[in-house]
This record gives C-alpha cells, structure tokens and sequence, in this order.
C-alpha cells in the first residue's frame, strides 16, 4: 500500500514533535547525570573533598611559586618556602583569631534571647510612637495609626477566675483511706519494677544500634582527619608538577591528533582560564573583604566585629548575596545594641568604604583584564550545585560545571547564532 507523502503542516507537526521528544530525552539525560553524579558524590566525597581543596589552593598559591621560580629559586625549595610561610601564617591566625572568635561566637548565642527581646521592645516602641513621617503616610493613605492595639494581661472582663486555694485543693471524694494508700503503693511498686525491667531490656536491644552510630562516627572522624592529612601532599605534587601538567596535558586526552582533540583541548584550556579567574580573584576578593570588613567594624565599636568578618570572608565569595547578609547583620546587631543613629552610619560608611576599595583596588589588581564567571552565572551554580548534588562539595564542583557549560554555550551555539 503507498503511503501518501506529508503534507508541509504534517511535516512541520511532526518534526516539531520529533524536535519535543529529543529535547525531552536530553533533559532526562541531564537530570540523570545530575542525580548519578550526586550518588557517586555521596560515595567519594572522602576521596573528592581534599583534592577538591587542594587544587583550590594551587590556584591561589601557584603565583606565588612562579614568582619565586622567577628570582632562580627551585621549584621545590620555592613549594617549600611558601609552605613554611602558610604554616606561620596559619598559626599565627591560629592563636590570635581563632580564640576572639570562639568567644564571640559564644557570646552571640548567650546574647540571642536578650537580642531578639530588644528588637521586639524597640519595634513595640515604634509602633506605638511612629516617627512623624511616618504617620503622615498613614494619613495620607487613610489609615488610622492604632492598628496595633496595645496588648494587656488583665482577663476578659466576664471571665471569673478561680481563687488559688480553690484551685489546688483536691476534691473531697478523692480522699483514700489506709487501705487504698496501701494497696495503691504496692500497685506502684510493682509497676517501677515492670518498667525497670522494660527499660533494661530496650536498653540491652539498643546496646549494638548505638555502638555502631559511635563506630560510624569515629569512622567519619578518622576520615576527616585523613583527609586533612592528604590536602598538603595533594597540594605539593600539584604545584611540582603545574608545568609537567600544563606541557603535556593534552597527550593523555582519550583522542587522536584530530580537529576533535583540538577543539577539546580548546574547550578544557578555556574552562581552566575561567576557574583561575575566578579562583584567584573572587575567593582573594573575599579574603580581602572579610578582613576589611573586620577591621572596619571593630573601629566603629560594633559588637561582633571579628565573627561578622569571618562571616563575611566565606559569603562573599557569591557575588552580591554576601555584601547583602553581612551589611544586613551588621546593621541589625547595631541597631539592637546601641538603638542611636551613630553606628548605623558607621556600619553604612564602613560597607561603602570596603565596596569602593573592592570595586577600584582589589577587582583591578587582582583579576586585571580576566573575565572571569557572571556573578549571577556563580550564583545560580553555587545555589544549584548544593541543592542538587548536596553540601559545600557539591557548590565547589558546581562552579567548574558552570565553566564548562558556558564556554560550550559560547563556543558552539552563541558564536554561530552570531554568524
């Protein structure tokens, strides 16, 4: 029997169902991957995280090597020059942060009831005397000002509480003679011993469940500290090897001498600018800033100063959302503490300081004429990667994915939609 061939609506209609069904398999493709790579994550997260780490770190430390190399000092005396000094540097952090921090950390979680106890009173106050601006806007709107009620303590006026003596004595009916007292007491006697004998053996079944919980935990201590352990040799045989590596690197791609292989060569060196640009400029960017940011606020007297730097040195390193949570805890402590308009400004004006040295001193000096990720693309990459593929590690891998995936966008559907 001939088939008829389509019509151009029926060709249309098919191809565009055709083109749906590919693009509906390339999704499950990906959500797939993603969910593999998050299982596998779960699984090799030990043997990831410090590699992972490390060759953060040579990111950061390799300028420094090469600039030793450059003054005729051997690689492997200048790995362990910077060594010594990272180690001095540590301690030094060490013994001097590290103890102001853990007693300001203390001191804001003893500090949290009486903080939130202040800013209900200041907010109650406020409520109840709006500054005048603000009740011209309520008047203006048509709105009248005591929408909040001033709240009492005193009961309903038809309601008739009970006296206390009233209320504590037992009723007359429950009153046992000696023989219900004595009967009652050997009932309890023999209930405490049942419930012993209960709460033994329960404890006695729960006996192997709780040893292995320990035994996995000291299990995940044990890892946590070899992992440590492995960070700086990791880290050595990165920055001794950086030039073997960047020499070489392409010979053990699984291709042949093709227009394949360079295009993929191409594509892994492009994604490597894009790490170190971000590497090396956003994460010192956030060093810097956290550092700043804790030399500012401790000027101003506010409370915190150091915690809120650290704070501010690991949330920066996502654009935007970190100068927003640190300038907002800081003007919140501020206002809480003081309740004047003094160090407010002063958290204003030291945010405005530290933003200004950021955007023409740090960016300029440390990224130069890189291009590094968009904030919004590290974002969206650090936000996705730890819910999807789960923790730090997952954000961590999520930022060289977002590399990837944009110098192929850029590459091979940007570059030609432009031609």
């Amino acid at each position: 029997m001939n088939i008829p061939p389509p019509t151009e609506k029926q060709a249309r209609i098919i191809w565009a169902s055709l083109t749906g069904l590919a693009l509906a398999i390339i999704v499950a493709l990906v959500v797939g991957l993603i969910w593999g790579l998050g299982r596998v994550l779960d699984v090799l997260a030990p043997v990831v995280w410090p590699l992972a780490v490390a060759a953060v770190l040579a990111y950061l430390l390799d300028p420094v090597v090469d600039w030793l190399e450059r003054r005729r000092v051997p690689r492997t005396r200048a790995i362990g020059l910077v060594f010594l000094v990272a180690v001095f540097v540590v301690l030094g952090v060490f013994a001097s942060v590290v103890p102001r921090l853990v007693v300001e950390t203390q001191q804001l979680v003893s500090n949290v009831p009486n903080i939130v106890q202040k800013a209900e009173s200041r907010v109650t106050a406020w409520l109840n005397n709006p500054p005048v601006p603000f009740l011209k806007l309520l008047e203006g709107l048509g709105i009248d000002r005591k929408i909040f009620p001033p709240k009492t303590n005193a009961p309903p006026a038809g309601l008739d509480l009970p006296d206390a003596e009233t209320t504590n004595a037992p009723p007359a009916s429950l009153t046992d003679s000696e023989p219900a007292k004595t009967e009652r007491a050997n009932f309890l006697e023999f209930f405490d011993v049942q419930k012993t004998t209960g709460w033994a053996t329960a404890a006695l079944k729960d006996v192997p469940s709780w040893l292995g919980s320990q035994l996995s935990k000291l299990a995940g201590l044990f890892g946590l500290i070899a992992g440590l352990a492995l960070i700086p040799i990791y880290l050595f045989y990165l920055l001794l090897e950086k030039q073997a590596i960047s020499k070489n690197w392409t010979d053990y791609l699984p291709a042949q001498d093709s227009r394949l292989k360079q295009e993929l060569a191409f594509v892994l060196g492009s994604i490597n600018d894009y790490l170190i640009a971000f590497f090396r400029g956003q994460v010192l960017v956030a060093m810097c800033d956290g550092v700043l940011y804790g030399i500012g606020f401790a000027i101003i007297g506010l409370p915190y100063a150091i915690l809120i730097g650290v704070m501010a040195m690991a949330l920066t390193i996502v654009p935007f959302l970190g100068a927003i949570v640190t300038c907002g805890s800081a003007l919140l402590i501020a206002l809480v503490t003081f309740g004047d308009w003094q160090h407010p400004l002063g958290v204003v004006i030291v945010f405005a300081v530290v933003q200004g040295i950021e955007g023409y001193v740090l960016q300029p000096k440390i990224l130069g004429n890189r291009v590094g990720l968009h904030p919004m693309i590290i974002i969206l990459a650090i936000m996705t990667g730890t819910t999807l593929l789960g923790g730090i590690l997952g954000g961590l891998l999520a930022i060289p994915m977002a590399a990837a995936l944009r110098v192929i966008l850029l590459r091979y559907v940007w570059k030609k939609r432009k031609a």
